[in-house]
């Protein structure tokens, strides 16, 4: 068993190794990894190495067949070492002041893939990988490889007869990103030359009625929403890094949280009652994926004001307080996503696809309030986000974080990003996923479940959609939430309770 070969536990930041190797020339080892010298981090990346910002992303892969290591390693080596991150140290450069850059070097897969002995008839298989997966958001992995690893799980679950968990440090890529080349290393099930299927946003079609004086009223209007919208979005990102915070609440963790081990649950929920919901009212799967947190989130914030009494009376009484200030940070990467065919042809061509975090922020106001009607959350999602949509408020962010940065440096642009980040709630993110079944190296997924750990609040919650599935995935903070799986329960009693709606009322 190699669980602690690439180990170290979470008492310190992660802090980079020096080095004296110079020179710009390429070699190739004998398995046919390239080693050389390469560009220094982007200023996002180096972000990721500060104290209270050491950011692990975790992919969890439910797979319908037991998982064969050496079939995983030989794939390994042909497909996601070709990335120059996977197979990059992270150093710091002794002849620039301490800045930071990759360094290719020679991948010992062997310590990045990890399969622990397992006991196949133990007790409760569920609540084990639940268990490792929570240890192992207790370390990090060491500075001295790729900052990497694969742990395969081979035990059958409730959804799965076996479990893959990817852990990759953030300074890597964002999420969307790293999430495209993952699925960039699978293919199609029903055609294994086939890259898996992702579902591209259909833009609505503008019927231009607009003739003349209208037409350039209208575009005078939009534009002017635009421009107030992102003034007062920057004004609330000054406040908030200055002085504004979220109102104390159960979900709300204290200064520190970033340092605590995390617990990471999820459930599988049908796609075609999301769907249902949005045809139904015309709006968009992230309008009802964001409306259905809410109405969870109100749910279980609800019953602990009142008691954590769980009778039907309890739940319906309005025991929230007044005025609550509940916000959610997005963390967009402006830099389009490379798409997954871009991410496979440079794995197998060498070819070149854009890469890196350039990370703006968006701060997205919850309502936290019990309603009558369960579709007012899903109209308060919508107005919420088509809100958000007319203003530039990502884009802007990021420039006055990389303006901090350049001015003041890493730590002053640091200590901003986590106040911002740290006076709000939650984080909140939803991912499309392959429309069809995809196999990992030749083994067939069940289930994909996204999340991380590191982050400087107590909740974060993923929607990654599979086929006709959608994860719903919590990463907390036991210290602030005790009861995880409520809070799940919580959410996918709501999506049933707004899907009844919409069928009662005959919107569907």
């Amino acid at each position: 068993m190699e669980s602690r070969n690439g180990f170290r536990w979470r008492k310190l930041a992660l802090k980079p190794i020096e080095t004296r190797r110079s020179g710009k020339t390429e070699e190739e080892n004998k398995n046919g990894q390239t080693t050389a010298e390469e560009e220094p981090l982007s200023p996002s990346s180096r972000l990721y190495h500060e104290p209270n910002f050491n950011v692990y992303v975790i992919a969890i892969m439910g797979c319908k067949t037991r998982i064969y290591p050496d079939v995983v390693i030989a794939n390994l080596g042909h497909t996601l070492l070709k990335h120059p991150r996977f197979s990059s140290l992270q150093v710091v450069d002794e002849k620039n002041t301490g800045e930071m850059k990759w360094v290719r070097t020679e991948v010992d897969l062997q310590r990045h893939v990890i399969v622990p002995e397992l006991d196949p008839n133990m007790d409760s298989p569920d609540k084990f990988v639940e268990d490792y997966i929570y240890n192992l958001s207790k370390t990090t992995i060491d500075k001295s490889q790729p900052l990497w690893d694969l742990h395969l799980l081979n035990l059958k679950t409730s959804e799965s007869e076996a479990v893959g968990v990817f852990r990759i440090h953030h300074s890597l890529g964002d999420g969307t990103s790293l999430m495209s080349l993952l699925l960039a290393c699978t293919r199609q099930m029903n055609d294994p030359l086939a890259l898996p299927t992702i579902p591209i946003r259909k833009k609505q079609e503008k019927k231009n009625d607009h003739r003349g004086f209208w037409r350039i009223m209208f575009m005078f209007w939009s534009v002017l929403q635009v421009f107030r919208n992102t003034v007062v979005d920057v004004f609330m990102f000054f406040a908030t890094a200055l002085f504004l915070k979220d109102t104390e609440n159960p979900l709300k963790g204290p200064p520190g949280s970033e340092f605590n081990p995390r617990r990471i649950v999820y459930r599988t929920v049908s796609l075609d009652d999301i769907k249902l919901v949005k045809n139904a009212m015309n709006t968009t799967i992230n309008d009802v994926a964001f409306g259905i947190i809410q109405a969870g989130l109100s749910r279980y914030i609800n019953r602990i004001y009142g008691g954590n009494k769980k009778d039907g009376a309890a739940i319906k009484m309005n025991n929230l307080p007044k005025n609550i200030r509940f916000r959610s940070t997005l963390l967009v990467n402006i830099r389009p996503s490379p798409g997954i065919q871009a991410l496979a042809d440079m794995m197998e061509k060498d070819a070149e696809a854009k890469w890196g975090n350039w990370i703006g922020y968006v701060l997205l106001p919850v309502n936290i309030a019990i309603r009558d009607d369960p579709l007012d959350y899903v109209r308060d999602a919508k107005a919420i986000i088509d809100r958000k949509k007319r203003s530039l408020e990502a884009i802007s962010t990021f420039f006055i974080a990389d303006l901090a940065l350049k001015l003041f440096g890493i730590k002053v642009a640091g200590a901003l990003s986590h106040k911002v980040v740290s006076r709000t709630t939650m984080c909140f993110s939803n991912l499309a996923g392959p429309v069809e079944e995809i196999g990992f190296y030749g083994h067939p997924m069940a289930f994909l479940a996204p999340s991380s750990y590191g982050q400087p609040y107590a909740l974060m919650i993923n929607f990654q959609s599979y086929i006709n599935k959608m994860s719903i995935v919590l990463s907390v903070d036991e210290g602030t939430i005790p009861n995880p799986h409520q809070l799940c329960d919580d959410i996918v009693e709501s999506l049933q309770l707004i899907k009844d709606a919409a069928l009662t009322m005959g919107l569907a």
